[in-house]
């Protein structure tokens, strides 16, 4: 699933992809981890020295060209300009210049929730669970970030799912007049997620 990273780029981490205004980009795996690195480290110096350690590893045998011919492709695949958004900061490293980074977004709940459950299809059908989505009819839109809406699910099921037995997992959602609240249901044990309702 592709989530935004700033107003122009989207990210889907999980598949190592990337687009820009809608359209996606086809890097190779170097230069999307340099984007990756550079975009999830805003307005940061980062040193070459970082980059080399969190992009191609610490057994990489340093050139001190790699970088440049990995980002002047970047670049050129993603139409940036020499300055922006990556700037070269001469003998210092690179920084990703943002001016707006996407934090909270609307997301379509249904879709949503339909990948995160494919996404861990394996485990809850190894714990002999049958997943269930029911949503409340008319609320199809929240305002939230997928991250953070993604990581509490996770940690929700990996606490759960060890002390499952056979049976149902339920994801389910009800409108109060204050929030929107989220289920997820393990053969009774439930938690929830509560969304404030802003108005």
């Amino acid at each position: 699933m592709f989530t935004p990273i700033t107003a122009h780029i989207e990210m889907d981490r999980v598949l190592k992809r990337v687009r820009k205004d809608g359209k996606e980009v086809h890097l190779t795996g170097l230069e999307y981890g340099l984007l990756e690195y550079l975009c999830t480290h805003p307005n940061k110096l980062c040193s070459r020295d970082e980059l080399i350690d969190q992009v191609w590893g610490e057994r990489f045998l340093y050139d001190p060209g790699t970088i440049d011919v990995h980002l002047n492709a970047l670049r050129r695949k993603m139409g940036f300009d020499k300055k922006k958004p990556i700037e070269t900061v001469r003998g210092l490293g690179l920084i990703f210049r943002a001016e707006r980074q996407v934090t909270h977004y609307t997301i379509d709940l249904s879709t949503f929730l339909t990948t995160w459950l494919s996404n861990h299809e394996a485990e809850i059908r190894d714990a002999g669970l049958t997943p269930q989505l029911r949503l409340t009819p008319f609320v199809n839109q929240i305002t939230i970030s997928p991250e953070a809406l993604r990581r509490m699910l996770d940690s929700i099921l990996a606490a759960l799912l060890p002390t499952a037995q056979a049976g149902y997992l339920k994801l389910s959602s009800r409108l109060t007049m204050q929030s929107f609240i989220l289920a997820l249901e393990i053969n009774g044990t439930i938690s929830e997620l509560i969304v404030p309702i802003q108005a």
